[in-house]
């Protein structure tokens, strides 16, 4: 604001009660308080306040009522002020509305050849404002774009005759993007409320089923990003009979996501989902029959990311719990030395899986050819350095207690040092 600017009084009326600034776009809540949008849509959909910020009243109904009285007042004592450098405010454009997006909805539904087209319009509309994500929810868009997806979910991999997007395809082929991966996309950035990712569920398993195989099978590495997030999201607010009824073949397509490493976003949100679903019912047994053991061995080998090395040594530990786990574990050639290794090199929540692992390992694997391939590889010699470091009472305590279960096998090898002996007795 210039110094002329700065001389002009604004009316109260006219400054937002949380910007405290001019209103550029009016809008007046149930409680008839006005607050400018774009600070009282970050405060309900971004920071997901249920009140007025004003009244402190818990909204019941959350509509935006324009205030077309106030805005033109604003913007005529902006142009009476122009002299003195006030800016006058464009009239903003009205939010879609909610007859709008049924609109489009119905073309979607009920005109094929307008499909693409109404698709990418509500794509558009959802990318907009949470005002206009929150209006597409409460019309039922999250439940017809799961019915397109649940109808044809192998469609994602193969191109279409309907006008559509290009992607780029393996081999230097166009793939063409479909209505499942708009679909897809769009579900993602609508953000859905924590009832309306329940929702999703309520599709007897369907729905897992088709956003798996567009997890795994769309045409563009976007597509298959936004079908992982869109997994992860509903895991997060899921019931526990909806994560114990998971079938090996979800394991399957979510380890392939990350043998194949389509993103970063991608393989996060993997591990994020195994981390919540391996510790029920039979998961963990899944997860390994689906190869997951091998494939976490090999991201853990190849990771620099800490937060990746973090995650991958958290679902190794649950994976571990279980004979199988550590049967594939102890079969990997690289599985305990990478597991080892890790140890000191990533933090110390790292350093603590990496200890649990081992734990589970020396404590129900742990047969004499094994005992002395942790010898050899020098898992002993880190696990002394542990002790030695205290890297933490707990992570301690457990490497104190596979150096005792397996004394005898240890105790005199040229392995171990007579200084680290001498001062840890076991």
């Amino acid at each position: 604001m210039g110094d002329l600017e700065k001389e002009i009084e604004v009316p109260s009326f006219f400054v937002c009660p949380i910007s405290l600034e001019i209103m550029k776009d009016p809008v007046t809540l149930s409680t008839g308080i006005t607050y400018d949008r774009e600070a009282i849509e970050k405060w309900l959909y971004t920071l997901k306040k249920g009140t007025c910020p004003l009244t402190k009243q818990v909204l019941t109904d959350i509509e935006l009522t324009p205030n077309h009285t106030l805005r033109r007042l604003i913007q005529s004592w902006c142009t009476i002020n122009a002299p003195f450098g006030i800016e006058r405010f464009p009239t903003p454009r009205l939010p879609i509305s909610k007859s709008q997006i049924l609109k489009l909805l119905q073309d979607s539904k009920y005109t094929p050849n307008l499909q693409m087209k109404s698709l990418k319009r509500l794509k558009t509309i959802a990318l907009e404002s949470d005002m206009n994500k929150r209006s597409m929810e409460a019309v039922g868009a999250a439940d017809y774009l799961a019915h397109i997806i649940i109808s044809n979910p192998s469609s994602s991999n193969m191109t279409s005759s309907s006008p559509a997007g290009e992607v780029s395809g393996v081999d230097g082929f166009v793939n063409l993007l479909t209505p499942v991966d708009e679909a897809v996309s769009i579900l993602f950035h609508l953000r859905l409320s924590q009832p309306g990712l329940k929702s999703l569920f309520g599709k007897t398993g369907e729905f897992i089923e088709a956003l798996s195989s567009v997890m795994q099978r769309a045409a563009s590495y976007e597509s298959r990003t936004y079908a992982v997030l869109l997994l992860k999201s509903m895991f997060e607010v899921a019931e526990p009979i909806q994560v114990m009824s998971l079938k090996t073949h979800f394991f399957i397509e979510l380890t392939q996501i990350l043998a194949q490493k389509i993103s970063e976003k991608a393989t996060k949100a993997a591990l994020k989902i195994l981390i919540g679903v391996c510790p029920w019912g039979r998961n963990r047994i899944k997860a390994v029959e689906a190869g997951a053991v091998s494939v976490l061995i090999d991201t853990l080998l190849n990771s620099t990311e800490k937060r990746v090395s973090e995650m991958v040594l958290t679902v190794l530990d649950q994976l571990c719990k279980s004979a199988d786990g550590r049967a594939e574990l102890l079969k990997h050639g690289a599985g305990l030395a990478v597991v080892s290794k890790k140890i000191f090199r990533v933090s110390e929540a790292a350093s603590g899986k990496a200890v649990r692992i081992l734990h589970s390992v020396a404590k129900f694997s742990g047969n004499s050819s094994v005992v002395q391939e942790m010898l050899q590889l020098g898992v002993v010699r880190k696990l002394f350095m542990v002790v030695q470091a205290d890297c933490g009472s707990k992570t301690s305590e457990k490497a104190m207690e596979i150096l005792k279960m397996h004394a005898k096998a240890w105790k005199n090898s040229s392995c171990i040092t007579y200084n680290l002996s001498t001062s840890y007795p076991f």
